[in-house]
């Protein structure tokens, strides 16, 4: 009689709290530290599929098709930025295609998208976008993302993957 049945409920609830807390913090560590920018090269990893399960006999896991939607928001609330460019590479580097639609303006808080459909297996399990941006003006850098999906019937799979800024070196 002494012991509580919900014990095992709080401790799951503590745990959960604790495991995610490291996230919460660094988020809001990233979200005050950003810095205005006027344009970027930003990397954002996409995947046409994953590999899960086990190997068969050939030693070849399972392959899980995934369709992938890129998302570029402009989170500045008073300034618009220019996406001059969008391209989507393979897993070895190669260009698949240059995204000429997504080139546009976003005005402030607006955004676009780049949507590969999952029969599109091209860009393997390394696949990735090149997102260039600037701006006018010192802008809050947008938020530039993959996401990627397999639904069919009741089962749903969903992540996404994060842009890295990175330096482009100008040849001469």
């Amino acid at each position: 009689m002494g012991q509580d049945r919900k014990s095992p409920g709080r401790l799951l609830v503590f745990l959960k709290a604790t495991l995610l807390l490291p996230a919460w913090i660094g988020a809001c560590l990233a979200a005050e530290n950003a810095e205005l920018s006027r344009g970027q090269t930003v990397y954002v990893p996409s995947y046409s599929h994953i590999f899960y399960g086990n190997v068969d006999a050939g030693g070849r896991p399972s392959k899980l098709l995934l369709a992938s939607m890129l998302s570029i928001r402009n989170i500045d609330p008073e300034h618009s930025i220019v996406v001059r460019g969008v391209r989507y590479y393979d897993s070895d580097g190669k260009l698949l295609r240059d995204e000429n639609s997504a080139r546009r303006t976003l005005g402030p808080l607006g955004s676009a998208d780049v949507f590969v459909e999952f029969k599109d297996t091209s860009g393997g399990t390394g696949a990735n976008f090149l997102v260039v941006w600037d701006a006018e003006v010192p802008v809050n850098p947008p938020i530039i993302e993959s996401v990627n999906t397999y639904f069919i019937g009741t089962q749903l799979t969903a992540f996404t993957s994060r842009g890295q800024p990175i330096q482009i070196s100008k040849n001469p």
